[in-house]
């Protein structure tokens, strides 16, 4: 299920910005469409199996900085799922998503429509939403170098195996 949900959301979120300004009405219903991915996502989060839980992979601030601090020193743990960078990475893409849905649903609003502000806050977690993706692609490719491993088949497959003699967490 999260395979699906990401992969889904990933179709949904470059359509949905490649459509934006041009083709209004189908901008409309795939940001409403990618919105209800991001709540399928977040649901599954809570309720979901073991490795799609927020808890299993999203590591407290200490954490996360001890692992930071690792990296540039290549002694950072290897994890079967996300690290804890990647674990909020999955945070803040899910968030930026969901503000995005929101304030494109909020421009169409009889309250709301015509207001600038708006207009230039969606546009902006918009680019927000590219430049977040582009650290995305480059934490995996990283990190699949670094480990030995491709993320992006993990990805596919839901399997990710571990190399010989890698200690994993």
């Amino acid at each position: 299920m999260v395979r699906s949900l990401h992969w889904l959301l990933a179709i949904g979120m470059i359509a949905t910005w490649s459509t934006g300004h041009w083709f209004n009405d189908i901008h409309h219903a795939l940001g409403y469409a990618t919105g209800a991915i991001v709540m399928m996502r977040v649901l599954w989060g809570w309720r979901g199996d073991y490795y799609a839980r927020f808890t299993q992979f999203v590591r407290s601030p200490a954490q996360t900085w001890r692992y930071a601090r690792q990296m540039p020193d290549r002694h950072e743990a290897r994890y079967l799922g996300h690290n804890p960078l990647g674990g909020w990475m999955v945070v803040v893409l899910l968030s930026c998503a969901a503000l995005t849905s929101l304030t494109g649903y909020l421009f169409t609003t009889d309250l709301l429509w015509g207001y600038d502000w708006l207009a230039n806050l969606h546009i902006a977690l918009s680019w927000l939403m590219v430049g977040l993706v582009v650290l995305h692609l480059l934490g995996v490719i990283m990190t699949s170098y670094r480990h030995r491993e491709n993320l992006v088949r993990a990805m596919i497959t839901g399997n990710k195996p571990a190399p010989a003699g890698d200690d994993v967490t």
